[in-house]
This record gives C-alpha cells, sequence and structure tokens, in this order.
C-alpha cells in the first residue's frame, strides 16, 4: 500500500500523519511517479500552517520530487514506464510513496545526476534561474546581496553567481554558516547577528549600495534590504521566512531612492511547458558542468517529515534538506 504524509488541519509540525492511501487514478495526460528522494521547502510550511491555503483538506503535502514512472496516461507518448524523472511544480502531495501528476509538470532526469541530487536541487535550482537569470539579469562584475546565502537556494546561489563572475554578498547567522557560503563562492558575507548590514553592504560597495538585493526573509528583513539598494534599485521579496511582508506604505520605495519591488514566485515564471523545459536545462546544465553543486545538508526518513520541517523553520539547517521514502 503507497503511504504519504497528509494534515487534516493547519497548524505546527505536529499536524502531519503518516497516513496509507490509494494513489489517484491516471487521467488520459497523467503519469505515477515512484518517489526515490523528496524534496523540503520552505513554501510546504506556509502550506501547513495556512499561510497558503489550500482548496480541500485533509491534504497531502510537498510539490518536489524525483524517482522513476511506474505507470502513464494512456494519452502520455512522451514518457514511459521505467523513465527516471524529476518534478518541482506538480500538484501537493510529493510528501508520499507515489505521485500522480499531470506529465507536463514531469521533467525527464540526465543519467549525469542522482535522485536525491535532484530532489534537492529542482526547486530550488531552478528558483536561483529565475531570480539570477530572468527576474534581474546578473551580468559579470555586478556586486548584489543575498539574504540566507548558507540555505538550499542560498548555496545554489552562490555558485552560480561566481560562474558568471559577479559578486554574491550573502547574509549568514553563524561564522559556520558563513565559512559554508563562501566556500560555496559567495564573494563576501555578512553575519546579521553581529554586524549591522546596511553599513557593511555600505562598506564593501564603497558607498555605491546594491542594484538587486534578494530577500527570502520576508517581515524581518524588508527594510534592511531596501536601505542596501542602489537608487532605482530593484527590491526581489521572493519568500516568507521570518512572516509575509504587510502594511507597505509605496511612498518608502520613493523616499529611499525610486526604488523597484517584486514579488515573483517559480510558478509564475515556469507557467508554460517550454518555459519549464528551458529553466530545468539550464539548472542540469550547470549541475552536470560542475559549476553548481548541491549541498545536501540533511536526509529524513518520510515519516520524519515534522521532524525536518521544525529544524528548516528554525534556521537549523543548511544547503538543501530532503525526505526519503
Amino acid at each position: 500500500m503507497a503511504k504519504r504524509i497528509e494534515f487534516a488541519e493547519t497548524g505546527g509540525p505536529e499536524v502531519l500523519k503518516m497516513r496509507e492511501f490509494e494513489p489517484e487514478a491516471l487521467g488520459p495526460r497523467d503519469v505515477r511517479v515512484t518517489n526515490w528522494a523528496i524534496g523540503l521547502n520552505f513554501i510546504d510550511i506556509y502550506v501547513r500552517t495556512g499561510l497558503y491555503p489550500v482548496g480541500e483538506l485533509p491534504s497531502g503535502l510537498g510539490t518536489e520530487g524525483a524517482g522513476v514512472i511506474e505507470a502513464v496516461g494512456e494519452e502520455v507518448t512522451e514518457f514511459r514506464e521505467g523513465d527516471r524523472v524529476v518534478y518541482a511544480t506538480g500538484p501537493l502531495g510529493a510528501y508520499s510513496t507515489h505521485h500522480t501528476l499531470p506529465a507536463d509538470k514531469v521533467i525527464m532526469l540526465p543519467d549525469s545526476i542522482g535522485f536525491d541530487q535532484a530532489a534537492a536541487a529542482m526547486l530550488k535550482g531552478m528558483t536561483v534561474q529565475y531570480l539570477l537569470r530572468q527576474v534581474y539579469p546578473i551580468k559579470s562584475g555586478d556586486t548584489f546581496l543575498f539574504h540566507a546565502a548558507a540555505g538550499g537556494v542560498g548555496l545554489i546561489a552562490c555558485q552560480w553567481a561566481k560562474s558568471l563572475g559577479a559578486r554574491l554578498i550573502g547574509t549568514v547567522s553563524t561564522p559556520e554558516k558563513a565559512a559554508l557560503a563562501r566556500k560555496n563562492g559567495a564573494w563576501a558575507t555578512i553575519n546579521y547577528r553581529e554586524e549591522n548590514v546596511v553599513e557593511r553592504v555600505r562598506e564593501l560597495t564603497d558607498g555605491q549600495m546594491c542594484p538587486v538585493v534578494y530577500d527570502s526573509v520576508g517581515r524581518d528583513t524588508w527594510e534592511t534590504s531596501l536601505d542596501c539598494l542602489a537608487p532605482r534599485g530593484l527590491m526581489v521579496s521572493f519568500g516568507n521566512a521570518s512572516g509575509p511582508v504587510e502594511g507597505v506604505n509605496l511612498a518608502i520605495l520613493n523616499q529611499k531612492g525610486s526604488l523597484f519591488v517584486t514579488r515573483p514566485s517559480l510558478a509564475g515564471y515556469a507557467d508554460t511547458r517550454e518555459r519549464l523545459e528551458a529553466m530545468s536545462q539550464e539548472l542540469f546544465q550547470v549541475m552536470s558542468n560542475d559549476s553548481v553543486h548541491v549541498n545536501i545538508g540533511c536526509r529524513f526518513r518520510l515519516d520524519e517529515a515534522g521532524e525536518a520541517q521544525q529544524n528548516l523553520a528554525s534556521r537549523r539547517t543548511s544547503g538543501s534538506t530532503i525526505l526519503i521514502p
């Protein structure tokens, strides 16, 4: 019998329960994947707590996994049983031994990339792709600020930025995380618990500040991020690790230098099959040529999903965390 993590009410990690379930019947354009590894992401916590509401409860959780196709719908011709695949933008339910999802959400996995790597990198890596390559195309010589540089997204960003010839300044919470970020290509790091982030950015940029700031923290860093921007700079708010940004007075963007702000998401950029393919292929390329190496900091069993989420939320993790069915 297949098993999955589900929740019948929103709340803390204790609402997550392991249940036996019957996988959904295949639609004509669906595939069923036997998961070998599952990605853990902050968005999963937002769903569990109700920040991002689900249609109905009880519900499965998670959108990212890698494994082998077990069955295909009658109209699916691009995949067959036994294919190695990865996905990151499918319907909820990836925290499971088996997951049924539309074939259009599944990507063929190159033989050079393992299941663990794929599950650890797909959502985070495509997030970095749209951040650095689309939202604000980073070019050689750019100096910019990236919060949570030792996290799963941050470590990929450090490496990708270095491969582009750019200088990433990363915020971290400990000396150990600072060393990890620098090892992965950060040009400089700022320990926000011991240093004034704005003043250090001013020193590191010779007073020029940054053309773009990437902020996944949210409420706690909003003002700091704005103060690190150069005039007409772009604030990219792409996460809510400390809570959502609320009550924003747009006039502050004028007061701090005619700033721009955007709140992008992976779903907003990988919104067609063609875009999803292109983004994933660029990610696979930088992984295959060793420009980006995925750092898997922790592995948990599927039934330890609640504990894994607690560690992620309390910032006790570095790199990517995966669940093993």
